[in-house]
């Protein structure tokens, strides 16, 4: 009888099949195609359609990275970002293209959202604020044409990854966020990454910061209803501003605005989304 009974026990267990878990597939959320708009009486730029990004066998996502990723497979996902979001999209500048695969997005981004750092979306960090689709932070930065040493201003510091991308391409970078929680998280994080030479200041952005004016370039991550007046003033002589302008909750245009003395000429690339600039009445 035992003998019977271990031959049972041992057809059962090379009979039946292991187990194994697969991992839950992430829905990856697309973003709207940006589409060049102009509005009367503005020059509009050359259009520049995204390139679609080209199909491979592998997603081109951080999306199945392992809970915990390592180094190796954060830098991979980086490397994947530029080469298919950004490269493949239009942005040439050579410096540009290194600062966003050398800034670490990852340590920007929620923990909860850790796995979607470099997917092609904006990702929410709280307060009702985001951190940019990294085509538009690369597009954005490639626009504003920095040359080392340029003083640059950033309006909506956010999480500091669009500060930290500035800091790779000049050691004079100035930001302002409204929120307090996130101008005290974002400094956290720049200084935790060596970015301890970016200046930061709590306060309404649509002001500028006369103080350390003027800025041979300013950049804008967030959506005014119109142009702010003290930051056009706040430009060098030949300086240039890049500003998402529109109603809040709908597209914006996206616009690069550069000074010749008191003149000012507007080109305006296309439609965008962005949150609203959040003001210290509101």
């Amino acid at each position: 009888m035992r003998r019977w009974t271990l031959i049972l026990l041992l057809a059962l267990i090379f009979s039946t099949p292991a187990c194994t878990s697969q991992p839950a597939a992430l829905e990856r959320t697309s973003t709207p195609e940006l589409t060049a708009t102009s509005e009367p009486g503005a020059t509009p730029a050359p259009t520049r359609q995204p390139s679609p990004e080209p199909a491979t066998s592998a997603p081109e996502s951080s999306a199945a990275l392992a809970a915990s990723p390592t180094p190796d497979e954060m830098l991979n996902a980086r490397q994947r970002m530029v080469r298919t979001q950004i490269r493949g999209r239009g942005v040439t500048d050579e410096r540009v293209l290194a600062a966003m695969e050398t800034v670490p997005r990852h340590e920007f981004v929620l923990s909860e959202t850790l796995d979607q750092a470099y997917n092609d979306h904006p990702l929410p960090i709280g307060y009702g604020q985001t951190i940019s689709q990294p085509y538009i932070v690369a597009l954005m930065t490639e626009m504003l044409g920095l040359d080392p040493g340029d003083k640059v201003l950033e309006i909506g510091t956010g999480s500091g990854y669009q500060a930290a991308v500035l800091a790779e391409l000049t050691d004079q970078v100035y930001t302002i966020e409204i929120i307090p929680e996130l101008a005290e998280g974002a400094r956290a994080t720049l200084d935790g990454l060596g970015y301890d030479y970016v200046v930061s200041m709590q306060g309404d952005g649509y002001w500028g910061w006369e103080e350390h004016a003027p800025f041979d370039a300013i950049i804008v991550t967030a959506a005014p209803d119109h142009i702010p007046q003290p930051l056009l003033y706040q430009l060098a002589e030949g300086g240039q501003m890049v500003i998402p302008v529109g109603p809040p909750g709908g597209y914006q245009s996206l616009w690069l605005i550069s000074r010749e003395g008191d003149e000012f000429h507007t080109f305006n690339w296309g439609g965008v989304r962005f949150v609203p600039l959040t003001r210290a009445e509101e």
